[in-house]
């Protein structure tokens, strides 16, 4: 008998996740607090934290429980009632606040944390950097994206033997959909079988990461060479500065003109205790006629409402923002980076993503009191702020020369407005949109030729699916109706694979075997599929949803993730 999967709170993510896991085949019920239109089965309706709810959903005899509501307060009182009910209970917990999810994983036993925003950065990313994604993998510490590749009459594959591909340690195979039949991967890399016109691979490639090492010299020379965009930030200081410079001037000019025997460094000393208030050398005006007296009393007051300025401008760009937002716009790149607009859990993810593989990265903010700020100025990333669908703020960021454009604010519509902007300025430059909606993406990306328009609770719900069914996963991802988990199993004495030859289990089972951890070593290529499981060992596999339940006789302990 399958085992039994409760999904608790069924909104639009919580949803998709309940309807994906029904799809695979699971024994899933949901629980909800709101009758749903057109739903009736599978589905319990009550408050979310309250005990009755959750046994009459079965809490008692449910291997796992997916907390899917976008409340991390409210999942975790669902999470601590559930415990009480089903002290071993699986539980995957949808988490906005990842360092809590991080310590509750540490604490708890058979809890896994996920964020829809960490899930769904990596495909944002990859679509940004060219790569048509549909999941990801997360392998040595890189992730890894999983694309479709598909054979056409002038691919330069087409012909190639799949055991030519098979030893590649910077490509993983993932799964094979031959255009007619079906073979599994194994069977088809050691038959020779060859590639054909209208046949799929499911493949997950290494990502490249770039070197940041730059000289001094060219840090200093890009911080010159920019300085002319960033007037604005300056200017004021600027203006107040030269029209102290030029009062003092004009008085020491005044006073040296008017007595030749006052020397030019006297007066200067005057005229800048003077203007100041700091006073000094007041001899150089105590025998002057009525109009110089006069025209020092002008210059006191005058002298004073610039000096007041000066300080207040200066006091404002050195310690509060100004000074930080010169720095950022002196430091955007000339060309080559990627601009994200909307620094949220999306796009701060997005950021880490693309900053960690070596690209440079620009981020457009309006919010200067933004929670995520201080993390992505340590980094050494710039921050401009102003509103990312002005022409302005978009020229500051060096759109016409920006390898791709992400508009990821928590605002679909604008979102649309900044993909449009930022057309308008580069016809040619890539955007990749955020939208919550998946239908209405679809329609926004022909209409407007974006690069790519995402949804993250679309991108992130094969995720908390494949985590219900499958313990830690180290990735997934769609093609057609189908969801590719790959998982990272334990072999113990009693799993169903101890014993047995990779490539004998891996055709029996359906499912491609990436790599096997033995020792602190690994074993790739032919040599896995020759290798027999003996206890101990972590295999790596991927494997469709609807297959795992040859795994559901392991218990989660035995389902681990790198």
């Amino acid at each position: 008998m399958k085992p039994r999967i409760i999904v608790c709170g069924l909104g639009r993510t919580g949803y998709k996740i309940f309807a994906l896991l029904r799809q695979q085949g699971a024994a899933v019920v949901g629980i909800h607090h709101k009758p749903l239109l057109g739903e009736e089965e599978d589905i319990v309706i009550g408050d979310l934290r309250s005990a009755s709810t959750l046994q009459r959903a079965g809490i008692q005899t449910a291997k796992t429980l997916v907390l899917a509501s976008n409340d991390d307060a409210l999942n975790l009182a669902i999470l601590t009632q559930a415990r009480i009910l089903n002290p071993r209970i699986r539980i995957i917990n949808r988490l906005f606040n990842s360092g809590l999810g991080d310590r509750l994983d540490q604490t708890l036993p058979d809890h896994v944390s996920l964020s829809v925003s960490a899930l769904a950065a990596p495909v944002f990313a990859f679509a940004a950097l060219g790569n048509k994604a549909i999941g990801q993998l997360r392998l040595f510490h890189q992730t890894w994206p999983i694309y479709e590749e598909v054979i056409h009459q002038n691919h330069p594959w087409i012909g190639r033997c799949l055991s030519d591909l098979w030893d590649d340690r910077s490509r993983m195979l993932i799964y094979y959909l031959p255009v007619k039949g079906r073979v599994a991967l194994v069977s088809a890399v050691i038959e020779g079988r060859k590639l054909q016109v209208g046949d799929r691979l499911i493949i997950g490639t290494q990502p490249n990461v770039r070197s940041r090492r730059k000289s001094w010299l060219r840090k200093l020379l890009k911080v010159l060479t920019n300085l002319r965009q960033f007037h604005n930030h300056a200017q004021p200081i600027l203006v107040v500065t030269l029209t102290l410079f030029v009062m003092i001037f004009l008085a020491t000019l005044t006073y040296v003109c008017f007595d030749g025997h006052i020397s030019v460094v006297d007066a200067l000393y005057f005229s800048v205790g003077l203007i100041t208030g700091a006073g000094g050398q007041e001899q150089v005006v105590e025998k002057a006629p009525d109009s110089i007296k006069l025209f020092t009393v002008v210059m006191m007051l005058v002298g004073a409402g610039v000096i007041g300025i000066c300080y207040a401008l200066i006091n404002d760009f050195v310690l509060g923002s100004r000074f930080k937002q010169f720095w950022d716009a002196a430091r955007v790149p000339a060309r080559n980076h990627y601009i994200i607009c909307g620094l949220g859990g999306v796009g701060v993810q997005i950021v880490n993503q693309l900053h960690s593989h070596g690209h440079e990265v620009v981020v457009i903010e309006h919010d200067l009191n933004n929670r995520f700020l201080t993390i992505v100025r340590s980094q050494g990333i710039p921050v401009i702020h102003g509103e990312a669908s002005l022409s302005a703020t978009l020229t500051a960021a060096n759109v016409q020369r920006a390898e791709a454009l992400l508009a990821v604010t928590s605002d679909d519509t604008a979102n649309l407005q900044i993909a449009l902007s930022a057309k308008s300025s580069a016809p040619k430059l890539p955007v990749v949109v955020r939208n919550q909606d998946p239908h209405f993406s679809q329609m926004v990306s022909q209409v407007f030729e974006f690069q790519s328009v995402l949804c993250p609770a679309e991108l992130a719900t094969p995720s908390f699916a494949a985590a219900a069914l499958g313990g830690r996963i180290l990735g997934n991802g769609m093609t057609g109706d189908t969801l590719w988990v790959a998982l990272g199993t334990l072999i113990t004495p009693e799993h169903p694979f101890c014993g047995r030859r990779v490539r004998e289990v891996a055709i029996d089972a359906d499912f491609v075997p990436l790599y096997i951890e033995t020792n602190r070593r690994t074993i790739h290529g032919w040599d896995l599929l020759e290798t027999y499981l003996s206890a101990g060992e972590v295999l790596y596999l991927t494997i469709p949803a609807s297959g795992l339940d040859q795994l559901w006789r392991v218990t989660p302990s035995q389902l681990i993730a790198s």
